[in-house]
Parts: structure tokens; C-alpha cells; sequence
């Protein structure tokens, strides 16, 4: 017998020995059971595979034995692990990430006029899709909500999704307490090499089991001190944990956290290295009590979904392998990727921060410790409602950038896509950029009566965002008309063997768009990149030229 079927046979046996006569019990766990039949998203074109050679050798039968043999395609079992956790696990009827392929029917409630969409593609609920993705690309969730929305239930079951056991994970799960010690989070040194060790080198580690697994739970971190935060920072970011000199080399992992605020407060104040490091947030939204005759069966039959879990949606560290392969290997379309680059050009560009171009940055402002209000007082007059970038204090780091090419490509994947669409996009970068964008609360647009919902609701907020830069980027008719486009594909070509009377052509081109723009009145972020650009292409070909010149 498998040792898969091992473990759940004793699962279920531990289950029948709370209620050894229960038959409704045992109809309730096949019914729990049963996972969505195959294809779960039926018009999905399946990501390409890649080619191998061996594939021209075998015949229809052998191939057809190896797909049974091998199971369903990665991104089809997700979408049954999905759709499994949704019906039968966690009760989240709520379908906030939405798709369409028509027109979705709007409704529209009360004296607001609250609307409500019906999607008309298949959609899915954040709380679950999300530390689903999280799990696929080995990254850094944080689950935010009060106490007792799930949070680790749904961090459990996502370890229970990796093939670890229920008692080894509860074990392994580190509950953030204000007492906690580095020596709590990583382990203690044998008390016999305490006394004989000649050297810190000497000292044995007796470390804690959870540092090499490969899905990691910190229970309530903003619970943690100050400095044991620090040391959980280094695990996070670098993948090693060091204790008297000794290091222990931890494997990549699945990181879940949760909290039960939205900002990150607690016990302790959260260190902004180990906020920087959360790659994306999901919020565990309320109960909607028509659904408490679930939880009644559950009472009545003593029954845990996480107990199970059906062996058909649990993951290999083979398959984790190759489903993060196959994200990697989706294609982003470079116009979708310009709106990407368009839309987070927007923030960081601070005009009053510095006399230098390139130092008029808000981080610039950060750095120097100054009031962000007083500064921004000294604007130019820029029409606040259209800077986007007034809305925020800060710009985006290379590593919220990172994360959300990752997290939009895991999206496609899991919808049975090789590229992204435009609306995976939509759907994924507010949850990534949740803790990322720092709202400037003193942003008059927040005074309008349609936007004063988003002082609270980040992700509609950044949404927005998302969508006024996508308006703007049309309006700018950037996707035919960028100024850039041809000078960016003639230096994709390099610079060798480009003679120098072309060089002189594109210095000239660079100047005479610098020129044209600098007769604007305002300058605004996404012009702010693109001038730094022209500047460094600009010096590029200046130093080329010179060499050129030297050479000849």
C-alpha cells in the first residue's frame, strides 16, 4: 500500500474510532470527499509543454498509459485543489476575484446604490485562490482578519496540500507570543557541547523541525519581539537560520503568516524589513451565516476537513517543482507588460523632493526624515484628482515589481493560460501591492464622496489606480504612439558595429524628444522614467561616440 493511502486510511480510521457506528458520518466524509470531475475550467488551453525528443518514439497508447499514469496536468489540479478547499473545506462563498467573457449583469442596492456584478466567467474567491497561488511559487502570504475567520485553518490545509501530516504541522506551526526567543523560533545548543566546546565552531544545534519544511506558518507574528523578528528576517529573506555561529541551511518554502489587523500592529510594532518582505495579503472575510447548517454537520459528525483531505489534490515536492517551472515559463505580452511599466511609473516621482532629477523621489523625502505634508505643500500645481502619484507617500521596490510578475503568471496558469491576460492582471496586483502602496491620506481625492471608501478598502483603492492608468495610457495612445518604442528596439540590437553617423541620427532623435517635451507646463511620474531613460540612452551613445572617434 502507498504510504499515501497509508496516512489516509489512519485519518480516517481515528475518525470512525470517535463514532464507530456512525454511518451518516461515513456517507458525510465521501461526500466531503469527492473532488470536481475533470476539466474544471473546460475552455482552458492548458499551458505548451515543452518538447522531447523521446515523445517522437512513442506511440498513442503508451502515451495515453503515462497521462493516466502521471495524473492530471499541473494547472488542472490546482484549479481540483481549489475547487475541493471551496466546497467542502473552507466556507468562503464570496467570488471577489471576477471574470468575464460578456457583460456581467449589475445590480444595484440601497440609497448608495451598492452594485453587484455577475460574473459571467468562471471567478474565485480570493481567500482561498490566493494561498493556493502562494503555495505554487513559494512565496510569503500574509493572512489578515479578526479572531476566528480561518486563518490557519486555510494555512493548514495549504500544508496538508504539500503531503505533511496534521500532527507534524500542528507541531510545527509558531505561535507569535511576546515572550518569544530567538532560541523559541530556531532551537537551543546541546547543554554536553555547552561544557567541552573549545570553540563557538564546537557548539552543537539541536534545531527545530519546522526550519526545513517546505510550508512554514507563524501564527499571530506581530505578536513577536522586536529582536526575535529580526532573526525570523533572516530565515524569510535569506533561507538560513544562525545561532552561536553555527547556520542551517533552510529549503525554500511556502511562507503563511497571519495577523488580525490590517497594518500590522500587535504586541509589537512590525520591523518594515520583515513587512517588506510579505509578497502578497489576503484577508479572511466574514461568515455568511446562511451557510451555519454546514458547520452544523460538522458539529454533529465530529468531522475536520483538513483530516480529509483527498489524496488526489495533494502535491509532490516534484510537482511544486514543475508547477513553479511552468509559471516561470508563462508568457507576459510585452503591451501588457508596458501597462505594467505605465502604471508604476505613477508614484515614486516627487517633484519638490530635490533640485537633481534624479533624486526627486518620495523616498528621497523618507530618507531625509522630513514631513511628507510640508513638502508636498511646496507642488507646483499639478491637478491632484489626475497625478496619480499624489495618492501615495511612496514608489514601488524592485521586489513588489518581482512579486507581481510572479503572482499574474501563477494567475494564468491556474486559469489553464499560456500568457497573461489584461484582467489577470487586474485581479492579482491589489492583493500583491496591499501593503506595498502607502496611501498620502492628505490626497484631496480621498474628500470625494465615491472615493472615501477607499481610506479603507485598499484593494478597491488600488484597483482604481490600476484602472485610471490604464485610461490615461489610452488616452496617450501609447501602444501605437510611444516615444520610446523605436529607440528601445534599436538598442535591444547593441551598439557594435553601428557606425558613427547613426549614432549622431539617434543622439539627435533623444535631444529633439527631450525638446518637444520640455515645452509642457507640469511633469508627472510616468514622464519622469521616461526622461531618465532618454538620459541614459542618451549617455550611452555619447560615450560610444567618443570611442568611436578614439578608435578611428
Amino acid at each position: 500500500m502507498a504510504k499515501d493511502d497509508l496516512q489516509r486510511s489512519s485519518r480516517l480510521l481515528s475518525l470512525f474510532r470517535r463514532h464507530p457506528s456512525s454511518l451518516s458520518m461515513a456517507k458525510h466524509i465521501e461526500r466531503v470527499q469527492r473532488i470536481s470531475e475533470s476539466p474544471t475550467r473546460p475552455a482552458a488551453a492548458g499551458p505548451a509543454g515543452k518538447f522531447d525528443v523521446a515523445d517522437l518514439y512513442r506511440g498513442p497508447a503508451t502515451q495515453a498509459a503515462s497521462q493516466e499514469e502521471a495524473g492530471p496536468p499541473l494547472d488542472e489540479k490546482l484549479r481540483q485543489a481549489y475547487f475541493w478547499i471551496t466546497n467542502h473545506a473552507i466556507i468562503s462563498p464570496f467570488y471577489d476575484i471576477e471574470y468575464n467573457d460578456t457583460p456581467p449583469q449589475r445590480f444595484q442596492f440601497g440609497d448608495r446604490k451598492v452594485a453587484i456584478d455577475l460574473p459571467s466567467d468562471q471567478s474565485y474567491s480570493s481567500y482561498v485562490l490566493l494561498p493556493l497561488l502562494n503555495l505554487a511559487v513559494r512565496r510569503r502570504c500574509l493572512l489578515v482578519g479578526g479572531p476566528g475567520r480561518g486563518k490557519t485553518a486555510i494555512a493548514i490545509l495549504m500544508a496538508v496540500l504539500s503531503g505533511y501530516k496534521l500532527s507534524e504541522i500542528r507541531r510545527a506551526i509558531q505561535h507569535g507570543q511576546p515572550q518569544m526567543t530567538i532560541a523559541d523560533l530556531f532551537g537551543n545548543p546541546l547543554p554536553s557541547t555547552l561544557v567541552t566546546a573549545a570553540t563557538m565552531e564546537a557548539v552543537k544545534i539541536g534545531w527545530r523541525r519546522w526550519l526545513s519544511m517546505r510550508v512554514r506558518i507563524i501564527d499571530e507574528y506581530n505578536r513577536i519581539p522586536t529582536r526575535t523578528q529580526s532573526a525570523l528576517l533572516t530565515v524569510m529573506a535569506d533561507n538560513y537560520a544562525e545561532m552561536y555561529d553555527q547556520v542551517f541551511e533552510c529549503p525554500e518554502a511556502s511562507w503563511f503568516l497571519t495577523a488580525n489587523d490590517d497594518i500590522g500592529g500587535g504586541t509589537y510594532q512590525v520591523i518594515e524589513a520583515l513587512r517588506d518582505r510579505i509578497d502578497i495579503v489576503v484577508k479572511a472575510l466574514h461568515f455568511n451565516t446562511r451557510f451555519l447548517n454546514e458547520l452544523l454537520l460538522r458539529i454533529e459528525d465530529d468531522l475536520r476537513p483538513e483530516e480529509v483531505v483527498p489524496p488526489q489534490v495533494i502535491f509532490s515536492v516534484d510537482e511544486i517543482d514543475r508547477v513553479g517551472q511552468e509559471i516561470r515559463s508563462v508568457i507576459l505580452p510585452p503591451p501588457l507588460r508596458r501597462r505594467i511599466e505605465f502604471f508604476a511609473s505613477h508614484f515614486e516621482f516627487f517633484e519638490p523632493a530635490a533640485a537633481q532629477m534624479e533624486y526627486m523621489t518620495k523616498d528621497t523625502v523618507k530618507l531625509a526624515a522630513v514631513d511628507f505634508a510640508s513638502i508636498a505643500a511646496q507642488s507646483t500645481g499639478k491637478d491632484p484628482l489626475a497625478d496619480l502619484g499624489s495618492q501615495t507617500r511612496n514608489g514601488l521596490s524592485v521586489r513588489s515589481l518581482m512579486t507581481s510578475l510572479i503572482f499574474v503568471k501563477a494567475m494564468a496558469l491556474f486559469r489553464g493560460a499560456s500568457e497573461v491576460t489584461f484582467e489577470d492582471i487586474r485581479q492579482i496586483v491589489p492583493f500583491v501591492l496591499h501593503d506595498k502602496l502607502v496611501q498620502n491620506p492628505d490626497c484631496p481625492v480621498f474628500e470625494q464622496e465615491e472615493k472615501k471608501a477607499h481610506r479603507v478598502d485598499r484593494i478597491s483603492w488600488i484597483r482604481g489606480l490600476f484602472d485610471a492608468s490604464c485610461r490615461e495610457y489610452e488616452r496617450l495612445n501609447l501602444d501605437r504612439d510611444d516615444p520610446l518604442a523605436g529607440l528601445d528596439a534599436q538598442f535591444e540590437q547593441g551598439l557594435e558595429g553601428v557606425p558613427e553617423k547613426e549614432v549622431r541620427t539617434r543622439l539627435a532623435s533623444i535631444e529633439r524628444i527631450l525638446r518637444e517635451w520640455s515645452k509642457g507646463r507640469k511633469l508627472y511620474g510616468h514622464m519622469f522614467d521616461d526622461i531618465l531613460k532618454l538620459k541614459y540612452y542618451h549617455q550611452r551613445y555619447t560615450n560610444y561616440l567618443k570611442w568611436l572617434t578614439w578608435k578611428g
